[in-house]
């Protein structure tokens, strides 16, 4: 009887967990890592990086440029590699990996808050993106017509995430992850590439605008936020990393590895021209977003404009699947609702709405940017992979890999507290230049 139970008990969490979005699927492919990963990065982040460029300086900027992709591939390389360090059993969601480092209940508070930080809060930076890209696509278009509030736009945009939220895993939504993916190398060269067909402006100035020491401090340390954001696929790799299939003998940490690669490649060829070449070009007149700068030919930035809101429209949906995931995970499995497509309906709409209504009420771009990627960004990406390695491989004292990974854990921890200081600046001030809900 008892060991009926247990089978009964086991074959339902097997069809809990093949309903639900993360464990659902394990058919994926190295390439779907790829542009899963390239979606997940290249964003809103690539188009501040010319404004974060002004507050940092040609040194510092290309330095912390540099050493971000080195850490953050550094790191991304350990999450891979721990997603199946425990023969048979595969860590598909982040806060696993945490709990089995640091125990259930530790674990889950440590990784868990973060995680959903960066994805909700990216999700709102998102809609605030699309819709004003959207705005500005209309703007470019119609320059006659008569002013639309963005609040029209970002509720434009999250009428498309109504719709798409209802696919049901990552393995559905590969075609708007392709897409996205494809995107954001376009309007990238677009950026850099209309820069440079500028030229130079003749009065450029690379010296920091700020009139005072403390703002010029502030400034500084918004624009490590600004990079921090540009490096937020840690928070999905785990769950891109479930839906690829494993054996003994051919581990998922192979195609995964070969996709997150190709993924940085990408990365870095959308984010050093866009960063270097705007900062070059406009110096510290740039805008917190280079295509507002980047005025005409007006019919290429009106493409580039829709081409960042098909590829948020992606960045949205990988972020948001895991919080979906969460959600109906508390739902299914801790107050017992019945898994179906009405429970799913309401829990996503929800969500899409709640993310809509935030976005309309806070519509400041760079500063969010500056204060979430500092505050919830930074540990996720750059130190808590280090720190999570060093408890479960314990390597030796001063060994390679223990000072690689204080190092890491150094300069994010400084990343996590000097950042947001920036940031919620910036949002202060940003709030005194809009309307609420304008």
């Amino acid at each position: 009887m008892a060991q009926d139970g247990s089978q009964n008990d086991a074959a339902k969490q097997k069809e809990i967990d093949d309903w639900l979005p993360i464990t659902s699927s394990r058919n994926a492919k190295w390439w779907h890592s790829a542009f899963h990963n390239v979606t997940a990065m290249v964003g809103a982040s690539v188009l501040s990086l010319p404004y974060a460029m002004s507050h940092l300086g040609w040194g510092p900027g290309v330095t912390i440029l540099i050493l971000s992709w080195v850490i953050t591939l550094y790191t991304l390389w350990q999450m891979v590699e721990m997603h199946e360090m425990v023969p048979g059993k595969r860590f598909d969601r982040y806060h696993q990996l945490g709990q089995y480092a640091f125990g259930d209940k530790l674990g889950l508070w440590i990784v868990l808050p973060q995680q959903l930080i960066v994805e909700v809060g990216g999700d709102i930076v998102y809609m605030v993106t699309g819709g004003r890209s959207l705005k500005k696509f209309h703007d470019s278009v119609c320059p006659d017509c008569k002013e639309i509030k963005t609040s029209y736009f970002i509720m434009i945009f999250a009428s498309v995430h109504f719709v798409l939220s209802h696919l049901p895993n990552f393995n559905s939504i590969s075609i708007v992850s392709l897409a996205a993916a494809v995107m954001s190398l376009s309007y990238s060269t677009i950026a850099w590439a209309a820069s440079a067909g500028k030229g130079v402006k003749p009065d450029v100035d690379y010296s920091y605008t700020a009139k005072t020491t403390s703002e010029a401090t502030f400034n500084f340390f918004n624009a490590l936020g600004d990079v921090a954001f540009a490096y937020a696929g840690h928070n999905v790799v785990l769950e891109i990393q479930a839906t690829i299939p494993s054996t003994p003998e051919k581990p998922s940490k192979g195609p995964m590895w070969k996709g997150v690669f190709v993924a940085y490649i990408v990365v870095a060829i959308c984010y050093f021209p866009v960063a270097l070449i705007g900062y070059w070009i406009f110096g510290n007149s740039i805008d917190d977003n280079i295509l507002i700068t980047l005025e005409k030919p007006a019919w290429l930035i009106a493409m580039a404009n829709m081409f960042v809101v098909v590829h948020v429209i992606g960045s949205y949906q990988i972020f948001a699947m895991p919080v979906f995931d969460m959600l109906e995970t508390l739902l299914v499995k801790k107050l017992n609702f019945t898994p179906s497509f009405i429970l799913r309906f309401v829990t996503r709409t929800s969500y899409v709405a709640f993310t809509m209504i935030v976005a309309i009420a806070v519509p400041f771009f760079g500063g969010l940017l500056g204060f979430f990627g500092g505050f919830a960004f930074a540990p996720t990406t750059y130190f808590l992979p280090c720190i999570i390695w060093l408890a479960i491989y314990k390597p030796k004292k001063f060994s390679l890999s223990w000072i690689t990974n204080w190092i890491c854990i150094v300069l994010g921890v400084m990343l996590m507290v000097l950042s947001p200081i920036g940031g919620l600046r910036s949002i202060i001030l940003s709030a005194k230049n809009y309307k609420f809900f304008s």
